[in-house]
């Protein structure tokens, strides 16, 4: 082997005792049994044992096709559409001698429908194929033999390859460590793009690889690796090595991920387990679950009632059609010779009236095909992505700060933004920044710090007083000293603190009656973490890279206050801090002995230390509800006072830990060393408890320091964002994983609960529960919790029952023991009517799992659209689950993000998404989906109205290619363009008016009753466009010349009239009009008057009886002129009218606030009110609700005070 081993200076002892030796556990027994196949030779891909295991190799495709799938798939795709199934069997059809049009005429509308549709298809696929090459094309040093590195791409990496990661770089596939820049191999990730985290994990390598440092020292390396096959589970890994003919047993912490990024470490070398589609992030990727809005269902069934429509024509045509046929024959003569019956052999045959009848039907069903429209789908897929494009493109979505706008990831559900019932919140990163301040603390039973907090705020605003009457920390604000404005405009503009007391800011701490206690305090503070410095070489200033958002404001606290962390070697810590005998800074040097680290079950993180003076120190951190129960008889001096002060920071929202210490002596540390080191060095199965009875042994008999306070704040606008929300009828679930006091206090800060609003807790901290829990009784302990949730549940539902039709408001808050048992299936349905009926519903405690539960049980239970929103990979199950996934890019990673349908930087834009652009899409794409058929059904009926004219002879009235044009070039653009710009009101009056959102809730404008109004609108059109036309071509002169109307002129004639009536009943039905709605309207029917110019002038071969028929017939007559005005004009009354006296007498809530408009009443306060005051509701949540609910407790108040009976 080439180079010598190094001196080994064990980090693991400093980092984590989860970094000791790994141990044999039970499942390394499987190695070489089923799902534990994979054999790697390390450093050796090109061997014959290698080669022939034929693994994959690294390269990745997320594409949907392959250019030899494509075609085939593509087109699968499109006719799974019942629609265009249909249209594919007419197109065949109409090669058959039964065609009531040309082939070529069925076939070219088809073609250019779903070749669009392919188009759009093929470049979203070619994007994401676009990636794939950025990706895959990415390059990493790889060795090439003799201890030399070189760059390859990553699609050219096998399994066994050695590569070299360097600082910042990204994992090419999964990797074994093997060793790094740091003496103990250790290494720093960021597995953002993983689980959404953004704190560094710490990884080691095996002790036996980690002389590997240099590049020649890879060499001669050859090692056999036998692990688990390719999974998708993240957080296992088993596996053993065979190195200089010894096992090593392999786990979690030797594999490096693929998409996790190398960090604060200058290089790591590592095997290639995994490549391509073996890694787990990649077998992690499901495809997201396909959802579709409720609008895009509906319309499914109006197309199958048209297909009902369409086949039931067409039956009852045939009937009448084979009753003529067989009664057509009279005295050996044919009533209806004209029909040439004796050029077919059967299809008016009198004798074979039955076949004719089949015949006769099939060709009805591709002449009333028109009742289909088949460019309905292609439409809208071209407006959801172009109202996509204005999403992306609203400057008032953008969030400048992060350069982040919003970004709609799928265009499929733009109308069900417009139809939110009920929305699903997480908390911590979503309602709030995940950006912690340090802003108090307590030290040695004296509360610090002067900030405000924004739930401090509330609860001022809670109590009707202002802030300055409020106690904080203790102390009377008086208005003299420091007021509302002192306290916002002290914002410092450091990241992570926002703490301000003059009393230990700027070295005053000393003066301090306990000075040596506050210097232990923040001492403390500066050495027990794991975070990392790093010093700007051209400014000086160190900066943090830390597990946690608290662990970086715990540290630049100390800074702050003067204990400046920043040095970190492999076993020690410099820091500058205030010398209390000189009065100056001085550098210190605090070696690290052992990190004992925090995790979910121990709460607490302890460091052992030995300062400048030999002295042994142990300086620990934790929650409350482990750390009080840890301090010795003589190290609680100030308990009483720190809990009292514990407790009023839970009641302002903010995190609160305990800081205490102790020392130790030589003798008892030399004994937990050794007892330390040989419990993390176990083999055994119980290597973690033995490490945690150790621990526990030196964790006590602490002296107590003090407590910090950190804030989680609100992001800008959250609660103006609720309170429009709430007004707009909007229901709103918080699902967090904090304590309940947290959730609670955050809720009131953001308007979701108010003073005066009733709580209904559902938890369980009963007596009973906790002796059962005491006594272990694992199933008296569930039996009694679910009769506890049930009992609850119960009272509330009676509370609600109780108070009636009152304008009192509910609450309800449930935390995650209480919610697993309420969302059993015995329960669940109890649960949600309890939780439909309150105005908030929290839920603390709750877990990844929960949260989709929750969200599903809402989803169908209520029947109605649900909205999840979060920003973290805890969310991804909530955001899946519900019918619209709202991801926040905020500091938690990607992960929430690439799960959602839209992306928004900051939780009130959600307030201008779904009041503005969903109610603006929803009223969009209902009226397009109405107009498509009306326009539809007069086109189609007209020709079986001509049908009925002629004894359903299967005589189109119009050209072929008047025929396919219809819905491709006539008719679609005007639709197309209101889709996009379309606006019955504007963004700021859908703001202004926010209960105009329930129009998309209720589903005012695309209900049975509207669907079925459009479509006698139709059918009525279509009866007064035939009738007039026919009265008034026939029986008369059509022009000087004495000639009468044919067949070619009735249908070019009535063919106008439907343009125009179409055209202009668009025109009657948008609210907004822009330049392209213009063009798009009066321009289809100019290109119906230039087609029908040029169609005319071409070969009477290709245009039949359109030939010259416009110049030279129609265009000179007077009477066409006048039949299309009066036509036109007769036909548009009936839906003016109704629509006039509507709008008058019975306007719905968008023609009310257009009359504001129109009147000039919008600045009218007094009026707007009036209007508005049907969201102003005191049973739902936000500040005006609150202020409403406090004038009708007033006015209760006032009424008993006048009627005292």
């Amino acid at each position: 082997m080439g180079g010598g081993r190094r001196r080994k200076l064990h980090f693991s002892k400093i980092y984590s005792y989860t970094c000791g030796k790994a141990s044999f556990k039970e499942a390394h027994s499987q190695i070489g049994g089923p799902g534990f196949s994979r054999v790697v030779y390390c450093n050796e891909a090109d061997c014959f044992d290698a080669v022939i295991r034929n693994y994959i190799d690294n390269y990745v495709r997320t594409t949907k096709y392959t250019l030899a799938t494509f075609l085939p798939k593509s087109l699968f795709e499109q006719f799974r559409r019942v629609a265009n199934l249909f249209f594919l069997v007419t197109g065949i059809l109409a090669f058959t001698p039964l065609a009531p049009y040309t082939a070529v005429s069925a076939v070219i509308p088809l073609i250019i429908v779903i070749g669009a549709t392919m188009v759009k298809e093929g470049i979203e696929d070619w994007r994401r194929n676009q990636q794939d090459i950025e990706v895959n094309n990415r390059r990493v040093k790889v060795h090439h033999g003799d201890g030399k590195f070189g760059y390859t791409e990553w699609k050219n990496l096998r399994v066994g390859d050695i590569v070299k990661v360097e600082k910042d770089e990204f994992f090419p596939a999964d990797i074994l460590l093997l060793s790094s820049s740091y003496e103990d191999a250790i290494c720093y990730v960021e597995t953002m793009n993983l689980d959404g985290e953004t704190n560094l994990k710490l990884k080691q390598a095996s002790e036996v690889t980690s002389f590997l440092n240099e590049d020649s020292n890879i060499q001669d390396f050859k090692a056999i690796i036998k692990c688990e096959d390719p999974n998708a589970n993240l957080y296992s890994f088993v596996g053993t090595m065979e190195f200089e003919d010894q096992q090593h047993a392999l786990t979690p912490q030797q594999l490096l991920l693929r998409d996790s990024k190398l960090r604060n470490t200058d290089y790591i070398y590592g095997a290639i387990i995994f490549t391509g589609h073996d890694t787990k992030v990649i077998q992690n990727s499901t495809e997201p679950p396909s959802k579709r809005s409720r609008i895009e269902k509906k319309m499914d069934r109006i197309i199958y009632f048209m297909f009902f429509v369409l086949f039931s024509m067409a039956f009852i045509g045939s009937i009448f059609f084979g009753v003529a046929t067989k009664n057509d024959l009279e005295n050996q003569r044919l009533k209806r010779w004209y029909l040439r019956p004796d050029r077919t052999t059967i299809f008016f045959d009198p004798e074979r009236a039955s076949f004719a009848v089949i015949y006769h039907f099939l060709t009805a069903v591709m002449l009333y095909s028109y009742f289909i429209p088949i460019s309905l789908y292609v439409s809208i897929e071209i407006v959801k992505v172009l109202q996509s494009i204005f999403m992306n493109q609203d400057i008032h979505m953008y969030y400048e700060e992060a350069d982040k706008p919003a970004y709609a990831r799928t265009s499929n559900l733009n109308e069900e933004l417009g139809q939110v019932d009920t929305i699903l919140s997480d908390k911590t990163g979503t309602l709030t920044c995940n950006s912690m301040e340090f802003i108090k603390c307590s030290v040695a039973g004296t509360a610090f710090g002067r900030g405000v907090t924004e739930v401090e705020r509330a609860m001022g605003r809670r109590k009707g007083s202002p802030l300055y009457d409020e106690k904080v920390n203790g102390e009377d604000l008086m208005e003299d000293d420091y007021t509302v404005e002192d306290y916002t405009e002290s914002k410092t503009s450091i990241k992570g603190f926002n703490f301000r007391d003059e009393r230990i800011m700027n070295g005053n701490w000393v003066n301090e009656p306990h000075s040596d206690v506050i210097q232990k305090f923040f001492r403390l503070l500066a050495i027990c973490h794991t975070a990392i410095p790093e010093v700007d070489e051209n400014t000086g200033t160190v900066s943090y890279e830390a597990e946690s958002p608290d662990e970086a404001a715990f540290v630049i606290a100390a800074r702050e206050i003067g204990f400046e962390f920043h040095k970190r070697t492999q076993a020690s810590i410099n820091m500058r801090e205030l010398d209390l005998l000189s009065g100056n800074q001085v550098d210190r040097l605090y070696k690290i002995l052992n990190v004992l680290e925090f995790n979910s079950t121990r709460k607490r993180m302890s460091v052992i230390i030995r300062d400048e003076e030999g002295k042994l120190l142990l300086l620990c951190k934790g929650a409350d509800s482990v750390m009080f129960e840890r301090l010795a008889k003589n190290g609680r001096a100030f308990e009483d006072e720190t809990r009292d002060h514990v407790n009023e920071y839970a009641d302002a929202g903010l995190r609160t830990l305990i800081l205490a210490y102790r020392e130790l002596d030589e003798e008892e540390y030399k004994v937990f060393n050794e007892e330390f080191s040989n419990a993390k060095n176990s083999v055994s199965a119980d290597r973690e408890t033995l490490i945690d009875e150790v621990t526990e042994k030196i964790e006590k008999d602490l002296i107590l320091l003090g407590a910090t306070a950190v804030e989680d704040k609100l992001q800008n606008g959250v609660p103006d964002c609720i309170d429009k929300l709430a007004q707009a009828g909007i229901k709103i679930w918080v699902l967090t994983g904090d304590k309940m006091e947290t959730a609670i206090n955050i809720g009131f800060a953001c308007s979701l609960l108010r003073q005066g609003m009733k709580q209904i807790i559902i938890n369980l901290e009963t007596p009973q529960i906790k002796a059962l829990e005491k006594a272990g009784e694992k199933s008296a302990i569930t039996k009694a919790s679910r009769e506890s949730v049930l009992h609850q549940i119960t009272e509330g539902k009676a509370l609600l029952t109780a108070s009636g039709g009152s304008s009192e408001a509910f609450a309800l808050v449930i935390d995650g023991n209480s919610l697993t048992y309420a969302l059993e299936e015995k329960l669940k349905n109890k649960f949600l009517e309890l939780a439909v009926g309150c105005a908030s519903v929290i839920c603390c405690r709750s877990s990844p799992r929960q949260k989709a539960l929750v969200t599903r049980l809402v989803k169908s239970g209520t029947g109605k659209t649900t909205l999840a929103i979060g920003d973290g990979a805890n969310d991804v199950g909530m955001l899946q689950e519900a019918d619209v996934g709202i991801g926040i890019s905020g500091v938690e990673g990607m992960q929430a993000v690439m799960s959602s349908d839209i992306a928004i930087a900051q939780f009130r834009y959600l307030e201008r998404l779904l009041l503005v652009h969903g109610h603006w899409c929803y009223r969009r794409i209902s009226s397009m989906i109405c107009y498509f058929f009306y326009k539809n059904i007069v086109f189609s009926f007209s020709l079986f109205l001509f049908e009925a004219h002629t004894s359903f002879s299967g005589e189109p009235a119009y050209n072929d290619w008047f025929l396919s044009l219809y819905n491709v070039f006539f008719s679609s653009l005007p639709v197309i363009a209101m889709g996009v710009f379309d606006q019955d009101v504007s963004a700021r009056f859908c703001v202004k008016f926010p209960l105009l959102y329930q129009e998309g809730v209720q589903n005012a404008l695309f209900s049975w009753r509207r669907i079925f109004g459009w479509m006698l609108n139709g059918l009525f059109s279509a009866v007064l466009i035939f009738f007039f036309c026919v009265k008034a071509l026939e029986n008369q002169a059509f022009n000087s010349d004495g000639k009468t109307a044919g067949k070619d002129i009735f249908g070019a004639t009535m063919y106008t009239c439907i343009v125009w009536v179409v055209n202009l009943q668009m025109a009657l039905a948008i609210n907004y009009f822009t330049l392209i709605q213009h063009l798009s309207i009066w321009g289809s029917i100019a290109l119906w008057y230039l087609f029908m110019l040029a169609y005319g002038e071409m070969s009477p071969t290709f245009s039949t009886d359109a030939y010259k028929v416009f110049l030279e017939v129609l265009a000179p007559a007077p009477l066409f002129w006048l039949v299309i005005l009066f036509v036109v004009i007769t036909t548009l009354i009936p839906y003016f009218s109704y629509n006039a006296i509507q709008m008058r007498f019975f306007p719905m809530y968008h023609g009310m606030i257009q009359w504001i408009r129109l009147e000039g009443q919008s600045n009218d306060p007094e009026y707007c009110d009036m209007v508005r005051q049907r969201s102003l509701r005191p049973t739902t949540v936000g500040f005006t609700a609150r202020v409403v609910a406090k004038t009708t407790r007033a006015k209760d108040k006032m009424k008993k005070n006048l009627n005292p009976t």
